[in-house]
């Protein structure tokens, strides 16, 4: 639940953010009468990433075992990707959020036309939506506590809608660089679990080797399938369901904050470090090389740092 609830938050924020910079522009422009054309855009984005995770949970029913972990790997993987270049976008694309959105809009406005300026709504919150739904539907699958994991992104959801309408009128203040940086942070941890995961998924449905193919080391002396060094690559890395249950709440803490499960193969161990490590690597670079001066501190362009009602007022 906590997990959902800060992925919830974020993203909701992050799309808060960019339906503020356009509300405010039309506002600033006078053209509220076009604002419900925008709003219809931003409406069909969510039913869009509603419809996605409908389809996601209720169309697997009637496939096999197999079939389900075979889609569901795959859209872990997409939802990862999605995550990785998410990161980096807001890195490289934060300082020009703003103009770009309002370029966009001007050139919906010059044409004209209503489906322009639903487009731009759609465009501008369908990206967030349907990460979101991916990413969600893919930690629902892993920690099987579908209830909690939804309640806890409904609660960070509504929660960003509350601090967007908050900056919107300048009762609360939120440093949005740094928000969106420590977050970034935690989703490079979520996104290599959910990598894990997406490698379970796959072995589970014989796509890549593991436990549960013929390529599984087979200990001698207990008939069972390796765990430790000796079942490298293919086997288990460690198994530590005898002092953590997999139900317990610590297994799920773990899994939800860090992606550990008590029990792991070589190939999840290897996937989670190695993303961990070179998405990290160039995120902490990006992080250092995106440290502003005493100069550009004064004069903060970037959307993530300064408030919506700074950008609406502007």
């Amino acid at each position: 639940m906590l997990a959902t609830f800060l992925i919830g938050l974020r993203e909701g924020l992050e799309a808060a953010l960019v339906v503020g910079i356009l509300v405010a522009y039309l506002r600033r422009l006078g053209r509220q009468d076009a604002l419900p054309r925008m709003w219809a855009g931003v409406g069909l984005a969510i039913a869009l990433a509603l419809g996605i995770g409908a389809v996601l949970t209720f169309g697997a029913y009637s496939l096999t075992f197999e079939a389900q972990e075979l889609i569901g790997g795959l859209l872990s993987l997409l939802a990862v990707g999605m995550v990785t270049w998410m990161i980096f976008w807001m890195q490289k694309a934060g300082r020009t959020m703003k103009a770009t959105l309002e370029s966009g809009l001007d050139r919906a406005l010059s044409v004209g036309g209503l489906w322009a300026l639903i487009a731009i709504g759609f465009v501008s919150v369908a990206r967030e939506g349907i990460e979101t739904t991916l990413l969600l539907w893919s930690m629902v699958q892993s920690f099987g506590d579908a209830p909690a994991a939804l309640l806890g992104a409904l609660l960070g959801l509504a929660g960003a809608v509350v601090i967007g309408w908050l900056l919107a009128r300048g009762a609360v203040k939120l440093d949005l660089r740094r928000f969106f940086a420590w977050t970034s942070g935690f989703l490079v941890i979520v996104a290599a679990g959910v990598l894990a995961y997406a490698v379970m998924d796959l072995q589970e449905a014989g796509a890549l080797p593991g436990p549960f193919t013929e390529a599984a080391p087979i200990d001698p002396t207990s008939g069972a399938v390796g765990t430790g060094w000796s079942a490298f690559p293919f086997g288990w890395a460690f198994d530590v369901t005898a002092v953590i249950p997999p139900d317990s709440v610590w297994a799920t803490v773990l899994q939800a904050t860090v992606g550990f499960m008590p029990r792991m193969t070589w190939m999840q161990v290897s996937a989670w470090t190695l993303y961990f490590v070179i998405v990290g690597i160039f995120f902490i670079r990006g992080i250092r090389s995106r440290k502003p001066t005493r100069d550009a501190a004064t004069v903060p362009a970037d959307p993530a740092t300064s408030s919506l009602t700074q950008q609406g007022a502007a």
